[in-house]
């Protein structure tokens, strides 16, 4: 709450009280400042010793004589500070400077103004020098003082106890990913040692990958240099300021050693080191045609430009690249007739193109060492021998096809119970149609679990063929001719799969969820179909995600016929649970279930006890949007509302779209299915969000059958529109008249 706001809410009753608030009466303004009544200040900012946690800021002392006096006695690093009267949330007033930047040094500050307010500008203090500080925040006349005492004290040597320790940077071969930083090896309880390439650029070490709040592994003071000589200072700090970070001067091979007993880092340079990657991606390789899981050489140490790798390739193609990018040159053969087999490479020269895509081609599935040398412009693949069907090692696996219970749908295909290091177990209902399996959800480029011949039959005698392959190359299907109950045994020990028919022919009588909360939302085409539970007359089970919104069940689709709901239009599904378990049968009052929480949940509905039963799973945030196709309509759009005939983007990956043309002024939605007004819409969160000459107002969009929200397009002109449907953003860019 702003000042003037406080004044505003103490002089109202005095106001009332003076003038019994009879008619208009002046207002009465009070121009002091009053004092600032707390019993607890605290101080946030990376200058301070908490950093920026607002959850635990650093507390001030009140003092005996005056309990609005505050004082701070200790470090205080380089950085910026504000002070607060609650923690746990930045949408409260701040004590700031009166100028924003106001240095904070050795020279004092003596009873100096300050004010008090939430929101921007979002004004800070500057703490120039490091060291020990005297600060002092009197509340009953809104002025600080500040005094520097001395050099920063030493840190509490205290021994740090984890099992693992990372380093992060510029220098460092991950950059600045919190999220999979680099290991180092531990050697003993307190001692971890990092060896192999830095480069020039900052350096950082820490103990918790994906979080920056924690305390970090810094050097005590800003750039400390580290180089063919050693380290600057072996001394490091633990601390929640994150602002100094060591400078690796010279790119090399380096040995780092952290004692996290004594709290020392020692360095020694061990040669030159290039630091250029070089991936391997393709069908041949364990990570097929994802970049994410792209396989890395390892540079020779002592040989420019040359990497090495040693594994196992399977029949397929390969390329290379330094970047993880489809659209930049990759190191290829010079022809598409080059052959990797137990002979050796039938060619051995390289080229670095973006066209023709001529790729490697590995004949013979084995292990390898494959070796390229980026300046010479070489290969050579020397084959080690063929060690027969390894072990797939995996902790998920999953069906996906016409005849699992999620379809094609990657994302959300359906889960197998592993039932021990190898073996996994599907059981339940499958259709007639194509089956393959996947170890990865949300990934068609990685290899599949696949029949061995195209076209292999299930039906209730089993399976045709029981061997499995293993391929990026997604042509093999299993297809089943016989929908029912079945238990499916993949073992990926042995690469068998075995399948039994557990309802000996008895027909299946299906169930579906329809609703706001499903994928399908109200389109019956799309309806969620639920699997029958093998030996539980009645029930049906399924697993997947809920959005926020409303669902029934039903046998047959027709909206005429009865559903199954709840008793209540009050029936609510959270991350407890749900708020009632009986089913009726009916077809009105149209009760639905309400899901109020978001997430993966397993829904069980029994149609014989007429019970339901829900367990949430986790929330998996934004799921990317999978289609192939994606349309903009509305009076901005050059179709305008005609929702059998919307205008079609270009689709540019996997989950990038692009609209280049005229847009009009007017509202403007994007939908996925031409002709269904039912279905969920690509929407922007806040309505009325503005695209103009400047771009567009907020990037951020939404993906819900309520198509309340709009887009509001304020300058007509051609654009590109370009959707991430995986980041679930929007951005704007006006190409002119």
């Amino acid at each position: 709450m702003k000042i003037q706001n406080i004044l505003y809410t103490l002089a109202f009753p005095l106001m009332c009280s003076l003038s019994g608030c009879e008619g208009e009466k002046d207002l009465i303004i009070i121009e002091d400042d009053l004092p600032i009544k707390t019993s607890v200040l605290y101080m946030v900012g990376d200058a301070t010793p908490k950093g920026w946690d607002i959850v635990s800021p650093t507390p001030m002392t009140a003092s005996d004589e005056d309990p609005l006096l505050f004082t701070y006695e200790g470090n205080l690093n380089v950085g910026e500070l504000k002070l607060c009267t609650a923690t746990g949330t930045w949408d409260v007033p701040f004590i700031r400077p009166l100028a924003a930047g106001t240095e904070i040094g050795k020279e004092p500050i003596v009873d100096a103004s300050f004010k008090m307010h939430a929101g921007d500008p979002d004004d800070k203090w500057n703490v120039v020098e490091a060291g020990v500080y005297n600060l002092r925040f009197d509340l009953r006349h809104r002025t600080m003082s500040a005094t520097w005492l001395r050099e920063p004290d030493a840190p509490e040597i205290v021994p740090i106890e984890t099992e693992a320790l990372y380093i992060i940077g510029d220098a460092t071969p991950s950059w600045w990913n919190i999220e999979s930083p680099t290991p180092l090896e531990k050697k003993s309880k307190y001692v971890f040692v990092y060896e192999g390439g830095l480069s020039e650029g900052a350096l950082q070490a820490l103990l918790t990958p994906g979080d920056w709040a924690p305390a970090f592994i810094l050097p005590m003071t800003a750039d400390s240099k580290i180089g063919k000589t050693g380290i600057e200072a072996e001394q490091f700090n633990y601390s929640i300021n994150h602002n100094n970070m060591w400078q690796v001067e010279e790119a090399g091979r380096y040995r780092l050693t952290f004692d996290l007993e004594h709290w020392t880092i020692s360095t020694e340079y061990l040669g030159d080191y290039s630091l250029e990657k070089l991936y391997m991606v393709g069908s041949a390789t364990e990570g097929g045609w994802s970049l994410d899981r792209a396989t890395e050489m390892t540079a020779v140490n002592g040989v420019e430009g040359e990497y090495t790798w040693t594994g196992y390739l399977s029949k397929g193609t390969f390329k290379a690249s330094t970047v993880k990018d489809f659209d930049a040159p990759f190191y290829r053969p010079s022809s598409a007739t080059c052959y990797v087999s137990e002979t050796g490479i039938t060619a051995t020269d390289v080229v670095y193109t973006t066209s023709p895509d001529d790729q490697w081609n590995v004949v013979t599935a084995g292990n390898y060492t494959i070796t390229i040398n980026i300046d010479k412009m070489t290969i050579a693949a020397e084959f080690l021998g063929d060690p027969g069907k390894r072990p797939i090692s995996t902790d998920v696996l999953y069906i996906l096809g016409d005849a699992a219970p999620g379809n094609w749908d990657i994302n959300n295909p359906t889960p197998l119970e592993k039932k021990s290091d190898y073996v996994f177990v599907y059981e339940g209902k499958l259709f007639t149609g194509a089956l393959q399996a996947t170890a990865v959800a949300g990934d068609w480029n990685v290899p599949f679990i696949l029949p061995t011949v195209n076209g292999c039959k299930i039906n209730k005698a089993g399976v045709e063929n029981g061997e499995l392959d293993y391929l990026v190359d997604h042509t093999n299907m299993w297809q089943v001719e016989e929908a029912g109950n079945y238990r499916l045994t993949f073992d990926l020990g042995k690469w068998t799969l075995a399948v039994e028919n557990l309802d000996g022919g008895e027909p299946v009588a299906p169930l579906y969820m329809i609703g706001t909360a499903t994928d399908g939302v109200w389109s019956l085409d799309k309806a969620t179909e639920l699997s029958p539970v093998a030996g539980h007359k009645g029930e049906y089970t399924w697993t997947g995600y809920l959005s926020k919104g409303t669902f029934k069940a039903c046998s047959v689709k027709d909206f005429d016929a009865p559903f199954y709901r709840p008793s209540s239009a009050t029936c609510y599904v959270s991350e407890t649970g749900i708020t009632a378990t009986d089913v009726v049968y009916t077809t009105s009052p149209d009760d639905q279930w309400n899901v109020v929480t978001a997430g993966n949940y397993t829904i069980t509905i029994d149609i014989e006890k007429m019970t339901i039963a829900t367990e949430y799973l986790g929330d998996p945030g934004k799921r990317p949007i999978a289609t192939e196709a994606l349309y903009i309509l509305g009076d901005a759009s050059p179709n305008s509302w005609d929702i059998g005939n919307p205008v079609p983007m270009e689709k540019k990956s996997d989950y990038v779209f692009v609209y280049e043309g005229a847009l009009n002024q007017g509202p403007l939605q994007v939908c996925l299915t031409p002709g269904d007004w039912g279905a969920a819409f690509i929407l922007p969160v806040s309505n009325g969000c503005k695209i103009n000459k400047a771009g567009v107002e907020s990037a951020d969009f939404d993906y819900s059958p309520d198509h309340t929200n709009m887009w509001q397009v304020e300058d007509a002109g051609n654009y590109r529109l370009t959707f991430d449907l995986s980041a679930w953003t929007v951005n704007a860019e006006y190409l002119g008249q």
